[in-house]
Order: structure tokens, then C-alpha cells, then sequence
């Protein structure tokens, strides 16, 4: 950690990863991978150079929120993404205390070629066993790993503090967006996977995966940010040509 103190910016995405199942050991590893990290980053910013701290959240904060639009202005949810993410945030604006900038970064699902979600989903598309979850009425929201970057140096260059929602402005249903990625990859949707089967097979995870959030991200569109890829056809295709 002594590192830090020779930075100007800091950015602090560590964490756990939260796909697999969700054993009482897991989830307690989720936490603390989180908060235990972002206190030793923030301890570790004390008589530092740091001016700017970047801290990974997600959209896991609002916990399911229906058919309302979601807002860096909404308030958590009540599970237990909702409470790791409460937590997390608020380790890491322990920092404004020392005088540095916090940008507290909600991440959506993020879509890339050489990771993330769909080096997990698409094998089983490209088998032509992808699948819609539960309903697939819940709302998905997404982001191009090409825009999330771009969120990043643009909210440093524009002084943005606080929360940023990092998501598309056009958050889609589960139906839409597994249908998307099976017509880009030239795969048959015929699958419903539905939520008891889910649940049995991924536990208390199986439950973040039929939340329904709709979010858009309200402060960057207010500060006149431009996304790349706000479409989801058109940002699974480029993906998928790369991949």
C-alpha cells in the first residue's frame, strides 16, 4: 500500500467475483474482499499525493427496483448486494475526509470481448443452449467495456464526485438481451430457464440473477457525456466481431 502515496489518482476496482454459488463462506468473502480492501486503500491514502480515488460499486445497490428507473438518486435495496454495496461505498468516501475526490463508480453489467460476463454466457449461446431467466420481464442493464473506460477519464477531466451510474442509457429485459446475443452470434433462443431451476442450481445467487433494475445514468447524461455504444445490438455485434 505504500504505493499509493506516489499517485495522483487512484482506482480501486478489487473484489471478489459474485458468479458462483453463494455458500455462507462465499458471501462472506464477497464482503470482505470489498470493504476490508477499499479501508486499506482509503488508510493508505493518509499524507499521500492523491487527489482523485475511483471506487468500483454496483448496480447490485438498488436491489430490485420493478419498472422504476433507477437514479444515482434511489435509494439501496434490501439484500444482500444491496448491503455489500452500501458498505463499499461508504469505506471509500471515508476518504473525502483527507481531501481527495471520490467517484464512487456503479457498475452495470459489463459487456467485452476478452472477459466479464459474456466469456461466461457465451459458450453456452454459441451451443445454442442460451436461455431467457425466469420471466426474462426484468429489466438488465449494460454497459460496452469501450464506454466504461471513456466514464472513467471523463469524469476525472469534468470534476465529477459522488455517484456515477456506469450504464447505457437504454437498460433492456432479460428477454431482449438474450435474444440479441443469440441473433449476433447466429444461435436459436429456444430456452426458459425458469427461476425455481436457477435457484436450485446457483442458491441465494440464483435470485440476483431475476432482479429487475432498470437504471440510467442520469449524472453523466446531465454533464453531457456521449456514449459510443448506447445500443445493444450494435454493441454485442462489435463485440462479437472481435471475439
Amino acid at each position: 500500500m505504500n504505493e499509493l502515496s506516489e499517485h495522483d489518482i487512484v482506482v480501486n476496482l478489487a473484489g471478489a467475483t459474485i458468479a458462483k454459488r453463494w455458500t455462507k463462506k462465499w458471501k462472506n468473502e464477497i464482503y470482505t474482499s470489498r470493504i476490508l480492501t477499499t479501508r486499506n486503500v482509503v488508510n493508505a491514502l493518509s499524507g499521500s499525493r492523491c487527489k482523485v480515488l475511483f471506487n468500483a460499486s454496483a448496480v447490485g445497490y438498488y436491489g430490485n427496483g420493478g419498472e422504476r428507473q433507477l437514479t444515482e438518486d434511489d435509494p439501496p435495496g434490501k439484500d444482500f448486494l444491496s448491503k455489500v454495496c452500501i458498505d463499499w461505498e461508504n469505506e471509500a468516501l471515508k476518504a473525502e475526509q483527507k481531501g481527495v475526490r471520490v467517484i464512487i463508480t456503479r457498475f452495470a453489467v459489463v459487456l467485452g470481448a476478452k472477459g466479464g460476463a459474456l466469456r461466461r454466457m457465451a459458450p453456452a449461446f454459441k451451443a445454442g443452449l442460451g436461455g431467457i431467466l425466469g420471466s426474462g420481464k426484468q429489466w438488465f442493464p449494460w454497459i460496452h467495456i469501450h464506454d466504461l473506460c471513456r466514464i472513467y477519464q471523463f469524469a476525472l477531466e469534468e470534476n465529477l464526485n459522488g455517484v456515477v451510474n456506469c450504464c447505457s442509457p437504454y437498460p433492456v429485459r432479460n428477454e431482449a438481451f438474450v435474444k440479441t446475443l443469440a441473433r449476433v452470434l447466429g444461435r436459436p433462443c429456444i430456452f426458459r430457464i425458469p427461476a425455481f431451476a436457477l435457484k436450485a442450481v446457483f442458491g441465494e445467487m440464483g435470485d440476483s440473477l431475476l432482479v429487475s433494475q432498470k437504471c440510467v445514468p442520469h449524472k453523466l447524461l446531465r454533464s453531457g457525456f456521449k456514449f459510443s455504444w448506447p445500443s445493444l445490438d450494435k454493441a454485442l455485434a462489435e463485440i462479437a466481431r472481435l471475439c
